[in-house]
């Protein structure tokens, strides 16, 4: 059996853009990526602290070192720039490997 678990997370980080004339998706500072293990085109899950909208999308690989947390296309009417953001994927795992398995988290206050 395989279960769902959280591999990735970035939790409350600041929003520094949105572009609604993109395809869709998040840009990502690759740094950003490297530090949790999110890879190109990965899914992901948006939550947004300041005003509960929840979405799904993917991650786009941004400008290394420039910081960018860019929300693109439909999602920029959920999440605005200067929101603060959770980002979350999540893996499937054997069931006997869950309970040791450690996500890797990146924190902002």
């Amino acid at each position: 059996m395989f279960i769902e678990v959280l591999k990735s997370k970035i939790h409350r980080i600041k929003v520094t853009d949105g572009n609604l004339d993109y395809i869709g998706s998040l840009t990502l500072d690759i740094d950003l990526m490297e530090k949790v293990g999110l890879v190109d085109g990965e899914k992901i899950q948006v939550l947004n602290v300041d005003n509960g909208e929840r979405l799904e999308t993917y991650v786009i690989e941004g400008e290394r070192g420039k910081g960018d947390v860019i929300i693109n296309g439909p999602a920029t009417y959920k999440v605005k720039k200067g929101d603060i953001i959770i980002i979350n994927s999540y893996a499937q795992i054997k069931f006997e490997l869950a309970s040791n398995f450690k996500p890797k988290l990146l924190i902002f206050e």
